[in-house]
């Protein structure tokens, strides 16, 4: 277990020292846009893509776990044309239809049906001493702030004209975080797992038809 972080497997709850939080993290809240320019809805359907292509397609769902199938791990597809699967954003404290704020504790869910029981709610999986990296997962909780669910919070946040997503929640006053951008790392089966990283998936949001 690494020494700067203390996990709970119970609940799954990420407790840490204080770090130092991405810059663009601690800006002002300013609406997201989607590629037309539009403001970012929440509840609405959206693609994850990278916002450079030529590096893979959207985010999707994979099993990366050879011993059990569920919950899924939060991917990046290898194929550059796959635009992933649609998710919602539901911002901490506001009404399904607003506009999602930089800066702001939200979910991340998949909307698309899976093979698992589990809902499709992003949240960090246990540290992985092998790799030394906190993956990212589903099976979260929607909504519910505080100590229980704040491994289930992300943020967007600007990145020059694009934007990346940042865990650094602050629905849990009582808790102490480690602040990371949200990365790719290549794991030994070529799957682009999304991980808490030094180095950001830069990405721009698509509405779904």
């Amino acid at each position: 277990m690494k020494s700067a972080i203390l996990l709970i497997p119970s609940f799954l709850l990420l407790t840490a020292v204080t770090a130092k939080p991405p810059l663009s993290s601690a800006t002002s809240a300013v609406p997201v846009t989607d590629v037309d320019g539009a403001p970012l809805l929440s509840g609405l359907n959206y693609f994850i893509l990278p916002s450079v292509s030529g590096n893979g397609g959207g985010v999707t769902l994979a099993q990366t776990n050879t011993k059990e199938h569920c919950p899924l791990s939060v991917v990046q597809d290898r194929h550059e044309l796959s635009k992933g699967l649609p998710a919602v954003f539901l911002p901490v404290n506001t009404k399904l239809g607003y506009a999602v704020q930089t800066a702001t504790d939200l979910n991340i869910e998949f909307t698309a049906e899976t093979a698992c029981d589990e809902a499709a709610v992003w949240k960090l999986e246990d540290y992985d001493d092998d790799v030394d990296k906190w993956f990212v997962g589903t099976g979260g909780i929607e909504g519910k702030p505080g100590l229980r669910t704040v491994g289930n919070w992300f943020k967007i946040a600007k990145f020059g004209g694009s934007y990346k997503i940042v865990y650094c929640p602050s629905v849990c006053k009582s808790c102490r975080v480690t602040c990371k951008d949200v990365g790719v790392f290549e794991d030994e089966d070529g799957k682009k797992r999304l991980a808490l990283s030094d180095d950001a998936m830069i990405v721009k949001f698509v509405k779904a038809s």
